[in-house]
């Protein structure tokens, strides 16, 4: 009796999730399945749709400039989520042990995040501008030469990273401050009882404890660096050159500009494989640090 009406319960689940399911197939599943038939024509958003077959994949493969753009996203991806997650996670640690009201300064760091990327990209270009910009003036106070930032090969990806440190280390400042603020008190004054320093406290209790958490925000802000855009197209537009071109402004200048709509797909597609691989990586990389926690 009991196991005829579960069987029944989940019939019944079943019915509930379908509509779900379905909105999830048509909205995942077709944009996929419609992106991996284009990347294997010559489609140019006209009137040619040839099936060429893996064409473009071995065209991308044998082509050096897509490598040049897969090693600028890895180290764009790289370097910014390292110094967020670093800065991010040192900020929480100096904002918990506040014994103030801390209100006011969680707000102030947490302000570029209500900034869209496409602003943030302008407003840097401005403060960049190696004639008008207030950086370049500061520089000047301090007795150095103005720098070109954007303009110069050697300059523009550091350029890039340091606007996105300055706009999204404030995400993994919250989540880390929610972790250290919801972690348990009783061991640690358990420590304090027995004579444990701070530092000793932090590095052998907390650390350990929020170990799964920040894995956790180094796998977000890796896959999210990984997808940049906005920032790039508003301020270099992947140049000079390809110093800091990126995937994604690489697949719209194709598609857009080139009107070569199956090559763009291939791209993407690539680009997943490799992003498929990074996640798997860092989702095992999780799962040792819960076991290890």
């Amino acid at each position: 009796m009991t196991s005829a009406l579960r069987s029944i319960g989940n019939a019944s689940a079943l019915w509930f999730i379908l509509p779900c399911l379905f909105v999830l197939a048509f909205t995942s599943l077709y944009p996929v399945g419609f992106g991996l038939v284009v990347s294997l024509t010559n489609w140019n958003w006209g009137s040619q749709f040839d099936f060429v077959g893996t064409a473009n994949y071995s065209g991308l493969l044998a082509d050096a400039e897509f490598w040049t753009v897969i090693k600028n996203t890895i180290v764009f991806a790289i370097c910014a989520t390292a110094i967020e997650v670093t800065l991010g996670f040192y900020l929480a640690v100096q904002v918990d042990r506040l014994a103030i009201r801390t209100d006011l300064i969680r707000a102030l760091i947490m302000l570029p995040l209500m900034v869209s990327g496409i602003v943030v990209a302008l407003m840097s270009k401005v403060m960049f501008d190696p004639f008008l910009g207030i950086i370049n003036h500061l520089i000047g106070l301090l007795g150095f030469g103005p720098s070109a930032f954007y303009g110069a090969a050697d300059t523009a990806m550091p350029s890039i990273v340091l606007v996105d440190v300055w706009w999204q280390t404030a995400f993994v400042f919250i989540i880390m401050l929610a972790g250290l603020r919801g972690l348990p008190t009783d061991p640690v004054e358990a420590a304090r009882v027995e004579g444990a320093s701070e530092f000793t406290i932090f590095w052998r209790l907390k650390f350990p404890m929020l170990r799964s958490l920040m894995i956790t925000v180094i796998i977000i802000r890796a896959i999210d660096t990984l997808k940049v855009f906005d920032i790039v197209f508003g301020t270099t537009g992947g140049g000079p050159a390809l110093a800091t071109e990126v995937m994604q402004t690489f697949v719209y200048r194709t598609a857009y500009s080139y009107q070569q709509i199956g090559k763009a797909m291939a791209a993407m597609i690539l680009f997943s494989l490799v992003i498929l691989v990074i996640s798997l990586a860092l989702q095992r990389l999780q799962r040792r640090g819960e076991q290890g926690a």
